[in-house]
C-alpha cells in the first residue's frame, strides 16, 4: 500500500508533467531558430497533423485546421533567408498529462528575403496537445509587442 496521498501523487504527476513539457520547450526553441532561418521542417514535426488546429498570426489572420496552418506555417519560413536568431522570453508555462501551454515573448532577428535583418519581437501564447505521447503544437498566438 502506497504512504503517498493522492493529492501528493497527483502533485508529483503534474511536477512530472512539466518537467516534460520544459524538456520539450528546447525542441520548439529549436525550430523556432530554423523557422527565421527559412526552415519549416522541424515546426511541422512538432505540429499537430489533425483537427482542431489553429493560428492567430501578427498580420491579424486567423488559420484554422491542421493543413491549412501546416501551409501557412510554410510560406511564413519562406520569407525568411538565412541569418536569423529568434528566442523566447517565458513568463508562464504549465502542463498537465495531456495539454499544456506557455504564453511569453518572442525576441527574433529576422531577415526577410531581398532585406536586411530586423527585429520581430512577439507576443506569443501556443497551447499542446499530448498526441501518441509527443507533445503538438494545437495553437498559437501571436502578435506584435509594442
Amino acid at each position: 500500500m502506497s504512504t503517498q496521498s493522492s493529492s501528493a501523487t497527483q502533485g508529483n504527476a503534474t511536477r512530472d508533467n512539466l518537467l516534460e513539457f520544459q524538456h520539450f520547450m528546447k525542441q520548439r526553441k529549436a525550430a523556432s531558430q530554423a523557422f527565421v532561418n527559412g526552415d519549416v521542417d522541424p515546426l511541422i514535426n512538432i505540429s499537430t497533423q489533425v483537427l482542431p488546429a489553429t493560428i492567430f498570426g501578427p498580420k491579424g489572420d486567423c488559420v484554422e485546421g491542421a493543413t491549412s496552418v501546416n501551409a501557412a506555417n510554410a510560406n511564413g519560413a519562406k520569407q525568411f533567408q538565412s541569418g536569423g536568431n529568434s528566442l523566447f522570453e517565458v513568463l508562464q508555462q504549465a502542463a498537465s498529462d495531456d495539454i499544456a501551454y506557455w504564453a511569453g515573448i518572442q525576441r527574433s532577428t529576422v531577415k526577410p528575403q531581398g532585406k536586411t535583418a530586423m527585429p520581430m519581437d512577439l507576443r506569443v501564447t501556443e497551447i499542446f496537445r499530448r498526441e501518441n505521447g509527443a507533445w503538438k503544437l494545437v495553437h498559437r498566438h501571436a502578435d506584435p509587442l509594442r
